[in-house]
Formats: C-alpha cells, sequence, structure tokens
C-alpha cells in the first residue's frame, strides 16, 4: 500500500511537458511543504533528479532558489537540507521585528504613493477579495499568499530598498504557511506548540464572522491611499501587534 502510494505520488511529480526550472521548483516546494522533504532532513540531488525524472541542472537551480526562500539550506562539504520549522521564540522574533520596520513603512507608503502604487494597492486589495471565495486549505493559501504580496508591496513602495529587502528575506508568511502544513498533517512535535500552532492560525485569520486579517489590511489601504502617514503608520502597528497579542499567551505556555 505504502509503496503504491510512493509511486503514485512520483507520478504525479513527473513533469509531462518540457521542463521548467520553474515546474521543478514548484515540485520540489510542494514537496518541502506536504513533508514528504522533512524539515531538517537531507535532500540528494541524484534521487530527486531520478524522482522527477529530469537531469541535476534544474533540480540544482530549484534548490538554490529554495535556499533563497530559507526553505533548504546548503552545508560545506555536506549538501543540502530542509530547514527547520521555525520555533515559537523564532515566530516571536520575526514578530518583533515586523513591528520595528513595517509601520515605518506604511508610514513611508503614505507620503511617497504614486499613482502606479496606488493602482498596485488596490488591485491586491481585490485579490484579498477572491482568496475568501476559497474553501478549506485552499483559502488559508490564497489568504497567505495576499498577506505576503501586501507587505511585500508596501515595503516597498515605502522608497526604502534596504527596508524592502530585508522583509523579503524573512519569507515570512512562506514559514507561516509551512507551520500551517505541518500543523495540518500533525508534524509538530509536542502537544503545547501544536496547539499554540493551531490557535496562531484560526486567530490569525479568524474573528468571528469575518477575517480579520482582511479587515486590517484594509484599514492599512485605505490610509495609505488616502495618503495619511500617521493613520497608516498606526494601522500597521494595530495590525501586527494585535497578532503578537493573539497568540502570545499561548507561546509563553509552549516556551515552559
Amino acid at each position: 500500500m505504502a509503496t503504491k502510494k510512493a509511486a503514485t505520488r512520483a507520478t504525479k511529480r513527473t513533469p509531462r511537458r518540457s521542463v521548467l526550472s520553474d515546474e521543478i521548483y514548484d515540485m520540489i516546494k510542494a514537496m518541502i511543504f506536504d513533508h514528504e522533504i522533512a524539515p531538517g532532513s537531507r535532500v540528494n540531488i541524484d534521487s530527486l533528479s531520478v524522482q522527477l525524472e529530469v537531469s541535476q541542472t534544474p533540480v540544482r537551480e530549484a534548490l538554490a532558489r529554495l535556499e533563497s526562500d530559507g526553505l533548504i539550506a546548503k552545508e560545506p562539504l555536506k549538501g543540502y537540507k530542509a530547514t527547520e520549522l521555525l520555533s515559537i521564540k523564532e515566530l516571536n522574533d520575526l514578530f518583533q521585528f515586523r513591528l520595528l520596520i513595517e509601520p515605518w513603512a506604511a508610514e513611508q507608503a503614505a507620503k511617497l504613493i504614486d499613482n502606479t502604487g496606488k493602482t498596485a494597492l488596490k488591485a491586491e486589495m481585490q485579490s484579498a477579495k477572491t482568496a475568501l471565495k476559497f474553501a478549506g486549505d485552499g483559502q488559508f493559501q490564497a489568504l497567505t499568499e495576499h498577506d505576503s504580496r501586501f507587505h511585500t508591496l508596501i515595503s516597498s513602495i515605502s522608497g526604502n530598498h534596504t527596508v524592502a529587502d530585508f522583509y523579503e528575506r524573512t519569507h515570512c508568511h512562506l514559514h507561516l504557511f509551512r507551520l500551517y502544513m505541518a500543523n495540518k498533517l500533525h508534524r509538530i512535535d509536542g502537544e503545547s506548540r501544536a496547539e499554540f500552532v493551531q490557535d496562531l492560525f484560526e486567530q490569525y485569520y479568524q474573528s468571528g464572522s469575518g477575517q480579520l486579517a482582511i479587515k486590517e489590511h484594509d484599514a492599512i489601504a485605505k490610509a495609505i491611499l488616502d495618503q495619511n502617514p500617521k493613520a497608516a503608520k498606526s494601522a500597521m502597528h494595530a495590525h501586527i501587534e494585535s497578532s503578537l497579542k493573539r497568540f502570545s499567551p499561548k507561546a509563553a505556555a509552549a516556551q515552559k
């Protein structure tokens, strides 16, 4: 049964058309999220090449991209391995970092936004409405992708390339989605940590009958589009701080 399942999965991963590096990248990324490649495990280029029925070149290219995403790590003389899931402390530290830079970025974006930026921001908020039409895990993935694009766009509109670059390097929402998938697949060790992660996602995207994160994004976007720097800074600070407050009690409990 297990062998048949593995064979089916390998077949599903096999490219049906001419192989593109983007296709191989997406396949290996999916394997990481599905825990076919477990956190911390070694990644064998030869094995992946055989499984995906491609040469080593597109596999190496994909691994290099995944390394820049923070999903793969390359160790001297050892090769590649999948990175570990974020710990609770690392997740908390990440949100503290965001709390320091993103309110400033929103403030600057409100000062500097032009017509091109306004068009892009309005389009991104429209994509949030589209994401809400999905169901189950599909909705969560769509909301996470919107979340990432929204915050990346604001850091870009801020005009400070260093801030935008450092924010993008955190790959915050990519790591959040990976944690979400690990929780769904029951791959998180420790009852307190599992409860913490479950609570994080339930509280982060949902509140009552609506999606809280999207409502908070609306407030941030409106302030930036109105070119109100003070309101934009305040709305962004409230958004990230409320996220921290919603799961920090469980984070503290899980670290004991």
